[in-house]
């Protein structure tokens, strides 16, 4: 039988300790860190309370931390109670009333500021709307909008009356607007009439009503927002236009106090059987991780200008828009647009325009932007940044680096944030005051949470350079409660490998020498090449080292001989693909790697099956390569028309 560990062939020696002058200026000192860690490894339970304590204002104090009774169904803070909206919003009124909350940048450029005060009417007004229409604490509601501050007031709304919201990306098409909508059975709809993005008509509520006419049974009302101004159908008694549903509505409305761990939302995510799962987040425990990771990971203070730049329809709107920065108190910007309209300086020019200290977005942007050059970066100073932060998927060393050098100038602290839906906030990842950085790493687990990496036996696999499967070995404030509707179906998919303390992951990882972690990508992107198994995410680093590729994904397909072959489809920076470049690349892989790593075939294409949040459909290019029909919905993806490009050319 072949070894079960994964093997890791990229080496990466490359490390940056943390800037002088940042340590200097930091919130979080380096002797704050280590007492952090000290205090959670002498005490995981005690470490937690603390910090529930000291960072949350409750309603009714806990008495209890964890409850490990019902084990995988943990419970928190338990017989607490509180309220998010009120931690968000009214605890700042008196200090912090008259700070800018939300800068929000339109597609079109407008730009509005928005105080705490000003948050908290609005989303005392909307929350009083929503309750005229008929919602109530533990009923649903599906937000389906764009990237607009009326989403995260939506979100805040509903929190303050003890509604349970679940955000629908606004990409997303009427199919998977109907199931997710059924599976919660939600009450109510809030939409828009449509919105631009990169100058182009998203028109939600012809998709809303193209769901609604094919499921969506339990919809009672849909609040609709005039954003893009154009003509949509209405229907009698059970549309009501947003600025109506507010009209005459008080700007108080006294929060709903709920139990620690009343839910506060649904998130669906893409499961292996194609159904989504729908992600339960309780109230207490994810408010505490979205706290506690924003202050330590992106040392964040009174008067920084945060940015996240991806959308509240993913788990990381909702923790770092939505949640984690209104309940720190902080300035935060919101973007509608996409980083590469009018031109590929749009992000650059914002950071500079807004005065962003933090800034945080994706590797497939970076790599996006890295292919239309240096150029773009160099028009801008990009002189108020103090923090870089990647989150999504592994970042290649070579993207890394030019993150580093070009939107950092060598002077920014990276963090590499490895987590999921599931665990709702950053797990392993560099605290930039502290954390030596490696291109590639996401470096260390945070105080109080117990990552390790096991081999398929449930043995801990120490052998530097030796990969395994990640598990999270203790339970953690802010981690999923269940699956929606399906508790078997949550015991099952994370916790069914090993025990019922050990929750995994579903991606695989290894260590280096000084113990940091790798992420090597999905269990299911290892490809076994004559009994070796290599994580294809290593593939794709060394093809973007290349001084011609600008993007790559690798996926397998079946081989008589060596079990898998590697298929490797590639994004050039310019010109057209040739046999001698294939040749060329996977030579150059073999060279990097080892001959093993040597992709069997090389797919030049104009891009990758990506959804509109910048994710790469591997599941879609594993198809492609096996020459199978495509039977998989592709309506979710930003530019369907790529996957007709890519069969021709396999073909």
């Amino acid at each position: 039988m072949a070894d079960s560990k994964i093997e890791s062939v990229l080496r990466e020696d490359r490390v940056f300790e943390p800037p002088q002058a940042f340590v200097e200026q930091a919130k979080l000192k380096p002797a704050d860190v280590e007492a952090l860690y000290q205090a959670a490894q002498d005490d995981h339970e005690g470490f937690w309370a603390e910090r529930a304590r000291e960072h949350i204002d409750w309603h009714k104090p806990f008495t209890q931390t964890l409850d490990s009774a019902n084990a995988p169904f943990f419970k928190w803070f338990t017989d607490g109670e509180l309220n998010v909206s009120y931690n968000c919003l009214d605890r700042h009124l008196d200090t912090k009333g008259d700070k800018t909350a939300i800068i929000f940048e339109s597609d079109d450029g407008e730009v509005e500021h928005i105080s705490y005060r000003e948050l908290h009417a609005r989303v005392c007004r909307f929350a009083n709307a929503l309750k005229a229409n008929g919602l109530g604490k533990g009923d649903r509601a599906v937000i389906y909008l764009p990237n607009v501050p009326q989403a995260a007031i939506a979100m805040l709304a509903c929190a303050r009356i003890g509604a349970i919201h679940s955000v629908v990306f606004g990409g997303f098409s009427a199919p998977s607007l109907r199931d997710r909508i059924d599976d919660a059975e939600a009450k109510m709809l809030i939409t828009a009439d449509g919105n631009y993005r990169g100058g182009k008509l998203i028109p939600l509520k012809d998709v809303a009503d193209k769901a609604l006419s094919q499921g969506g049974a339990s919809i009672e009302k849909v609040i609709v927002l005039k954003r893009s101004g154009t003509d949509v159908a209405m229907t009698s008694g059970r549309d009501i236009w947003w600025h109506d549903a507010i009209d005459g509505q008080s700007d108080d409305c006294p929060p709903e106090w709920v139990n620690a761990e009343h839910p506060l939302f649904i998130l669906y995510t893409s499961g292996s059987t194609g159904k989504p799962k729908g992600i339960q987040h309780s109230t207490g425990g994810y408010l505490l991780g979205a706290i506690c990771t924003c202050r330590w990971v992106f040392d964040l203070s009174d008067d920084d200008v945060f940015w996240c730049t991806a959308d509240v329809g993913w788990i990381t709107g909702h923790t770092y828009i939505a949640y984690g920065p209104t309940a720190c108190g902080a300035t935060q910007v919101m973007f509608e647009g996409v980083p590469t309209y009018p031109e590929p300086d749009r992000f650059w020019k914002m950071v500079d325009t807004h005065q962003v200290t933090i800034f945080y977005t994706a590797p497939t942007a970076i790599r996006a932007l890295m292919k239309h050059g240096d150029e773009y970066p160099q028009r801008h100073a990009l002189d108020s940044l103090k923090v870089l932060g990647t989150v999504g998927e592994p970042i290649n060393p070579e993207a890394w680096m030019w993150y580093r050098k070009m939107i950092g100038h060598d002077r920014c602290p990276i963090v590499d944030t490895w987590w999921q839906t599931e665990t709702g906030g950053h797990m392993i990842t560099p605290i930039p005051s502290y954390t030596p950085t490696k291109p590639g790493s996401v470096t260390r687990a945070l105080p109080g949470i117990d990552a390790d990496i096991l081999d398929e036996a449930g043995k801990p696999v120490t052998d530097a350079g030796a990969g395994g499967v990640l598990v999270i070995k203790k339970p953690w404030p802010y981690m999923l409660r269940t699956i929606w509707g399906d508790p078997e179906r949550y015991k099952e998919t994370y916790f069914g490998m090993y025990d019922a303390h050990t929750y995994v992951a579903g991606d695989s990882a290894q260590r280096d020498e000084q113990g940091n972690f790798r992420i090597l990508g999905r269990i299911d992107d290892v490809v076994n090449i004559s009994g070796h198994r290599l994580g294809t995410m290593e593939v794709e680093s060394a093809l973007v080292a290349h001084a011609e590729v600008a993007e790559a994904a690798v996926v397998s397909r079946p081989h008589e001989v060596k079990g898998e072959a590697i298929v490797a489809f590639v994004i050039l920076k310019s010109g057209e693909g040739n046999d001698e470049l294939a040749s060329d690349l996977r030579n150059w892989v073999a060279e990097q790697l080892g001959a093993i790593a040597k992709p069997e075939e090389i797919r030049f294409a104009d891009g990758l099956p990506k959804t509109r949040s910048g994710k790469i459909m591997r599941r879609l290019l594993r198809t492609v390569a096996r020459g199978d029909e495509v039977t998989q919905d592709v309506s979710t993806l930003e530019n369907p028309q790529i996957l007709e490009q890519l069969q021709a050319r396999g073909s």
